[in-house]
């Protein structure tokens, strides 16, 4: 089959790139970055584009029998740029879908649908609360597959938890740095609440049964994460166990220190945004039954998994990282004032 990947430039889209072509699908990436990986460059269609942009959108689904729509702009892009990225562009990708008689058009969301939620684990039916333009702007997006969905247009959504594996960095280039260097890594509250997360290998599989079972299973919405999942306290120390240097996950206080992250991201010295700071100490987890039971999801990797998985990868990589700091998955966070606190861990 003939695959169209937006955003197949970055984290999430490199791994399904490698993953599709592992099973001898035909790929086309269409990214506004660009497509850097001579692993896989000589097999790829490669498209430079904006989603944005009817014209890149409609040569990039010429001769698509299917279309993961990965691209999305991340909470520290600008409010204005979230919004265009991650609803207008949903719209064109999925009117030029429409047009092209592209059939299935796999639509990655987010648990932040949910917002900061009072209940676990959340369910695909409980109500959505967005926070912050990202998560206004996810259900927007949502809205919108829903409304193609009624004309006619499978478009399976996923909402994945936040998901890591080889070639994520972010907000996690962080705290492996900090592991690497032999630091203590602080976490809000008793860090004992119960946490999910998701390796982008099972993401990945997840997309592939949404994009081959048939369209009375795979045309709905599922929540994705991970079966096996800790707290911060007993995952992230993994890590750090890992690192060998025998630094410990120390507790912060969670009240004070969501004041100061607030007040830091005022005044944009800190990556950590809203939703990553409220949710850090409380539980977050959603219940994958639904997936399992309709699509055969059966993730592999447990958080601990994944998080030395991209640690390893990181490791490897970390001498190799040249492009200097972003705003993608790809690109490791500016760490703004947050790296002074590494003097007292």
């Amino acid at each position: 089959m003939r695959y169209l990947i937006t955003g197949g430039a970055g984290f999430l889209g490199i791994n399904l790139v490698r993953y599709l072509l592992a099973k001898g699908q035909q790929v086309t990436s269409l990214d506004i970055a660009p497509f850097d990986y001579a692993d896989v460059r000589d097999r790829v269609r490669i498209i430079s584009g904006d989603i944005r942009n009817a014209e890149d959108v409609r040569r990039a689904m010429a001769e698509v029998d299917l279309v993961v729509h990965a691209a999305a702009a991340l909470p520290l892009y600008a409010a204005a740029d979230i919004y265009s990225i991650d609803i207008e562009g949903t719209r064109t990708v999925l009117d030029a879908a429409q047009r092209a008689g592209v059939r299935r058009v796999v639509h990655i969301s987010s648990t932040a649908v949910y917002g900061i939620p009072d209940h676990h684990p959340l369910l695909e039916t409980d109500p959505l609360h967005g926070v912050g333009p990202y998560g206004e702007a996810k259900i927007a997006a949502e809205q919108l597959c829903e409304k193609y969905r009624a004309e006619g247009l499978e478009v399976p959504i996923l909402r994945p938890k936040s998901f890591i594996g080889p070639e994520r960095l972010g907000v996690f280039a962080l705290f492996y740095e900090w592991a690497k260097e032999g630091h203590n890594f602080p976490i809000l509250g008793s860090g004992n609440n119960l946490y999910q997360y998701l390796d982008v290998e099972d993401l990945c599989e997840a997309i592939w049964l949404c994009c081959t079972l048939p369209e009375v299973t795979a045309n709905d919405t599922f929540n994705i994460g991970a079966e096996k999942f800790g707290t911060p306290r007993t995952d992230f120390q993994a890590v750090l166990d890992f690192a060998g240097h025998g630094k410990r996950v120390i507790s912060i206080p969670e009240q004070p220190a969501i004041y100061a992250l607030r007040f830091l991201e005022a005044l944009h010295l800190s990556p950590v945004y809203k939703w990553i700071y409220e949710t850090a100490g409380k539980e977050s987890f959603v219940s994958i039954e639904k997936a399992r039971q309709k699509l055969g999801f059966n993730p592999k990797f447990s958080n601990k998994d994944a998080l030395l998985r991209n640690y390893t990868w990181y490791l490897d990589n970390v001498g190799k990282l040249t492009g200097g700091v972003g705003v993608s998955h790809r690109a490791p966070w500016a760490q703004g004032a947050l790296r002074l606190c590494k003097a007292f861990f």
